[in-house]
């Protein structure tokens, strides 16, 4: 794909069974779309679980912001398992969000900004019920997206009830480690906090709230769930749920 990026290359894969991009970092998948309308197999499967803990609301009827669009994986597989969503997206490069109405199925009618993520916080007033913080490449996280005055600010612009969930790219628990500062930075400023493992991935998502009772919405909305495979999928993510 030609034009100017943030990142040196951008790279559309297809075959018979999915569509994925691929950029300049350590580990080559950011974004994917399946054609069998399926779950993918990666960490957005286990972020559906953000809609379902949000307590007194069907996930249909949430309204979601995603910090670090992509290509709209996120964005597209809430639509396809939850129905007509509220979403929105900001997305700092400009040239995948292109990407994302060409190859990767985006509706149009989900909004994409272009804009830094914390930049748009600042810049608007709207609250959501749900807050999708996945704009961590690798290791390298944006300084600005990781202080506790930007998940502060993540957290007032969260309905009552609401949730946050960011895809944190590395699973290392180890003393010091980036995941150890962003769970205790998170923690300081969300009452609740659970993590859980992407099975087969580096990945690890972290869901932050206000309310107490995330875990337990969650199983219960999981048992209301029609759909097999992500009824499955969401006990899998119920059940090893670290807080």
């Amino acid at each position: 794909y030609e034009g100017e990026s943030v990142y040196n290359y951008l790279q559309v894969k297809e075959s018979d069974r999915s569509v994925i991009l691929s950029t300049n970092v350590l580990f080559g998948v950011q974004s994917i779309y399946m054609k069998n309308q399926g779950l993918t197999g990666m960490y957005y499967d286990y972020a559906m679980a953000a809609p379902l803990m949000v307590e007194g609301k069907a996930p249909r009827d949430c309204r979601v912001l995603i910090l670090g669009m992509g290509t709209g994986t996120y964005a597209t597989q809430c639509r396809k398992y939850f129905g007509d969503m509220d979403i929105r997206g900001v997305e700092i490069d400009e040239k995948i969000t292109a990407l994302s109405r060409e190859y990767f199925h985006l509706p149009e009618d989900v909004p994409v900004t272009t804009y830094d993520g914390r930049a748009y916080l600042q810049a608007v007033d709207q609250k959501y019920d749900v807050i999708m913080v996945d704009a961590y490449q690798d290791i390298t996280i944006p300084f600005q997206m990781s202080s506790t005055e930007f998940f502060a600010m993540v957290r007032d612009h969260l309905k009552e009830d609401g949730v946050m969930v960011v895809n944190m790219n590395m699973q290392s628990g180890e003393e010091g480690s980036i995941n150890q500062y962003l769970t205790d930075t998170i923690s300081s400023v969300f009452d609740t906090v659970y993590t859980v493992n992407v099975t087969g991935s580096t990945n690890r998502e972290l869901f932050a709230s206000s309310n107490g009772r995330i875990k337990e919405v969650l199983a219960e909305n999981t048992g209301e769930l029609s759909d097999p495979e992500l009824r499955a999928m969401m006990e899998r993510v119920s059940e090893n749920l670290q807080e």
